[in-house]
């Protein structure tokens, strides 16, 4: 069954009142916010258009490195859906064709024919540091069950080991890899436990902010978990530190922090956050959380009016239907849906793979269209670095997701608290091309990166 377009005026079987608050939408991860105090975490308002280089995408004999034909192509950063051919030249997205580019234009043809296609996935919590951190995965080998094309480390590599993190892995991996680096300087070396933050001596404000001033190609922002059980005694410090840290290495990062059970007020951790950072693990049961006795806390309402992002980061005990539900219907919507997949969290029953994460939030009763754009274009805002990642707009990287969309027969998704929801819609990956290579299948001379 084909998913209604966005624009049908179709309803989706959600009741009306969970219609009304996810059409609302909400503050995009881009969106600039006015009276942001100084020192803000900064607030990407928009990338640069791509422009295809090196080729007119007009020329009839133009020979495509690749051609996707058929599919139903759905880019909410472009506001494109439709039937499209879609040929790829030089790493890059050449055209978005109505009609049938002919197989003799294509070096490579895959046929998308009753296939879902989007950008290729952009994740912005992963743990992809195998070697680094006792919890990392291999992004590369993911990709045939994540679709990502896009994976951000949250936190696997502080200031001591940032490093290896940068030459051993994302100078190493054909998925375009970016960092939070842990204002911890030892990072997630340890894996869960025993906590980074216990030692406060670890927090090095100053070795953490020249990591991020001497990397911003890679670098995004630092990454803090506050949880009772990683800071101990040292309560919200790690957090004033890792915002110092930020504002330290210029105005272009922002701070990711990590929320389980929070030492003391949670209130205390989220007044710290600024516009523009980013507050994972958003909708977590674990002991404190921003839903109390049904209601959204007065200081998570706070947070997200003044613009901080709210992440999903799923992972493996850190998602909870019976939070996320109220908190979105009573004003804080999910902006990025990431996983939190890592060595620990793939083992367990919530199964955070990206696609299943989003087909989670389908079932919550998001369209197709708005679980799509909350992994693709608004995570790319987020990240800044690249004009038109995120997108399938001509000149774009051509990172490409194929899926199979598959609505019925109803299936159990389950939380990382054992709730259950049964939903009926669902993405399965067919396909993932970077960059114009597609992975898995073979590719044609010169290979690269």
């Amino acid at each position: 069954m084909r998913p209604p377009r966005p624009d049908s005026g179709q309803s989706t079987p959600s009741s009306v009142s969970r219609r009304h608050f996810l059409a609302s939408g909400t503050v995009a991860a881009g969106a600039t916010l006015a009276g942001a105090p100084a020192g803000a975490a900064p607030v990407l308002v928009a990338q640069a258009a791509p422009v295809a280089r090196g080729f007119d995408p007009a020329d009839p004999a133009l020979k495509y490195d690749l051609v996707i034909a058929n599919g139903d192509v759905l880019d909410p950063g472009s506001r494109v859906r439709g039937r499209r051919d879609i040929g790829i030249k030089n790493g890059q997205i050449a055209v978005l064709s109505t009609t049938t580019i002919p197989n003799e234009r294509a070096f490579q043809r895959y046929d998308a024919a009753g296939k879902l296609v989007t950008p290729g996935l952009i994740d912005l919590h992963t743990h992809y540091g195998p070697l680094i951190s006792g919890i990392g995965l291999p992004s590369d080998e993911l990709v045939p069950i994540t679709a990502t094309t896009t994976g951000v480390s949250a936190g696997d590599a502080g200031a001591n080991t940032y490093g290896a993190l940068k030459h051993w892995v994302i100078g190493q991996a054909r998925t375009r890899l970016y960092a939070f680096v842990h204002i911890s300087s030892i990072g997630l070396a340890g894996g869960l436990a025993p906590g980074e933050m216990l030692n406060i001596d670890y927090a090095n404000v100053d070795a953490c902010a020249k990591t991020l001033a001497e990397n911003p190609e890679t670098v995004l922002g630092v990454k803090v978990r506050i949880t009772d059980n990683v800071v101990g005694t040292n309560g919200v410090e790690p957090l004033r530190r890792a915002v110092r840290a930020a504002q330290l290495a210029g105005k272009d990062f922002r701070v990711m922090c990590h929320i389980g059970a929070a030492p003391g007020r949670l209130a205390d951790v989220l007044d710290l956050l600024r516009p523009g950072d980013i507050l994972t693990h958003s909708y977590s049961g674990a002991g404190n959380n921003i839903v109390q006795n049904g209601q959204l806390i007065p200081a998570a309402r706070a947070a997200k009016q003044r613009g901080v992002v709210f992440d999903v980061g799923h992972g493996g005990g850190s998602f909870d239907f019976t939070v996320c539900e109220p908190a979105m219907m009573q004003g804080a919507h999910v902006d990025t849906i990431s996983s939190d997949i890592h060595a620990v969290s793939i083992n367990t029953p919530g199964y955070p793979t990206l696609p299943w994460v989003m087909s989670k939030f389908m079932a919550l009763g998001l369209s197709l269209e708005e679980v799509v754009r909350r992994a693709t274009a608004e995570p790319a805002k987020i990240i800044g670095r690249v004009p038109g990642l995120g997108t399938l707009a001509v000149g774009a990287p051509a990172d490409v997701a194929v899926f199979d969309y598959v609505d019925g027969p109803a299936v159990e998704f389950v939380d990382t608290r054992n709730n259950r929801k049964s939903g009926t819609k669902r993405l399965v990956p067919v396909l993932t091309v970077k960059g114009g290579r597609p992975f898995g299948v073979p590719y044609p001379f010169p290979f690269v990166y």
